[in-house]
């Protein structure tokens, strides 16, 4: 008799309403225990979720107290409520637990959002065999379908089992490297661009290893995999080659630092702010809002300029010319002020002026000064040095010449006359 039939059997019998006072009391007794210990905690908590009911600590707690309260109670009658509420939670624990930890490795990733929601409906689907008593017959079912591997023949339930075993174990092992990079990572390593590395590096690692592991656990020869490795060792040195150094070029920048995120570059006459440093490639926003994806290996074999490594301080200048009769020290010193009354404008190293040429047109100046933030932009507080200048040499009716050229007419000398020859 299935737990359903038997519970149908039972509506009328008073002992479901205390089997339902028991359930009630051990779901009411995991929120209240969950709530006290997890109340201090972040919301990226696998264990606790946003509310609390979200977590897994809430699913586990509620499964252990009602398995427990349906074993206690079994010796004196049937429990069929509790009997069909453990593989409820059992799916419920599994559920909040794959996506408790999509939600904290993957926050925006769209594909691990689709595994939850696939897992949760394949999750509900098990549960309602079990308590219909479907789910043997169904399995039963499924180890007579067999697939053929070449020489192989594997069940339909034991790739089912193989899978879901896999999944669990990789699970994990994204769980164990959120844990680290949140609670180590973000500790010891406080350069933000070391930091993702050294998380890269320590997910890739426990991945390979919970791959490695659940291979195993289904029976699968890792020997095998020694062949794999030598023919994509080939396939890396012929094929692969640019690949292969782009993501070597994506540590070497990570590790050596000579690039981190935040930092203003210039690449090929293309200027922008690094926003992320991918194994891969690296993404530069300029400040129009263009993205460039540079290949890492360009960054290691090519002249790159860092306007933020050293010193983020960048010399700008910009081009006057007044009259002739115009006075050389009261021009110099109008243009310092103006510069120095822009707020972007560092004071050290201080603005200067100098007399750069005698144009054809006038007397040209140069006019420098320093900025401290070149991740805002030159052509801003270019323009406001520009216009404090003008407004400077207006006010003391310095002349700033239009270009002057000299045309000099020459006449053609009278013609003979006729006769003369």
């Amino acid at each position: 008799m299935t737990p359903l039939d038997e519970l149908l059997q039972r509506l009328a019998h008073p002992a479901l309403a205390v089997e339902a006072a028991v359930l009630a009391g051990c779901l009411a007794l995991a929120f209240a225990l969950s709530w006290l210990i997890g109340r201090r905690h972040s919301t990226e908590s696998v264990w606790f979720g946003r509310a609390t009911v979200d977590g897994l600590l809430f699913a586990l707690l509620a499964l252990v107290f009602t398995y427990s309260a349906s074993l206690a109670l079994r010796a004196a009658h049937p429990v069929p409520l509790l009997r069909m509420a453990v593989p409820v939670l059992v799916s419920l624990a599994g559920i909040r637990f794959i996506a408790r930890v999509f939600t904290v490795v993957f926050p925006k990733s769209g594909v691990a959002r689709l595994v939850e929601r696939l897992f949760s409906w394949l999750a509900w689907i098990a549960a309602v065999l079990w308590i219909v008593g479907l789910l043997p017959a169904v399995m039963r079912e499924m180890d007579e379908i067999h697939l053929a591997f070449g020489t192989s023949r594997i069940s339909l339930l034991a790739i089912v089992n193989a899978t879901l075993s896999a999944g669990a174990v990789l699970v994990v092992a994204l769980w164990i490297s959120a844990a680290v990079e949140r609670k180590v990572l973000r500790e010891a390593v406080t350069d933000l661009s070391l930091r993702k590395v050294a998380a890269n590096a320590v997910r890739a690692l426990l991945l390979l290893v919970g791959l490695l592991f659940a291979l195993s656990a289904v029976g699968v020869d890792l020997t095998a995999f020694s062949v794999l490795g030598g023919a994509l060792g080939v396939g890396i040195g012929f094929g692969l080659q640019k690949l292969a150094a782009n993501y070597v070029s994506g540590f070497v920048i990570l590790f050596e630092r000579s690039l981190r995120i935040g930092d203003t570059v210039r690449v090929d006459g293309f200027e922008g702010i690094v926003v992320d440093i991918k194994t891969r490639y690296t993404l530069i926003r300029s400040l129009s809002g263009l993205e460039s994806i540079v290949p890492n290996e360009k960054l290691i074999t090519e002249r790159i300029e860092n306007l933020s490594l050293a010193d983020p301080r960048v010399l700008i200048t910009t081009d006057v010319t007044v009259g002739y009769d115009s006075d050389v020290a009261q021009v110099e010193r109008l243009l310092v002020e103006a510069a120095a009354g822009v707020d972007r404008v560092v004071a050290d190293p201080a603005p200067a002026a100098r007399l750069a040429n005698l144009g054809a047109d006038g007397l040209e100046f140069k006019l420098l000064f320093w900025i401290a933030d070149p991740q805002a932009g030159e052509l801003g507080v270019r323009s406001a040095v520009n216009i404090r200048v003008l407004q400077a040499l207006r006010g003391a009716g310095i002349d700033i010449p239009y270009p002057q050229r000299v045309v000099h007419v020459r006449r053609a000398p009278a013609a003979a006359p006729a006769g003369a020859a």
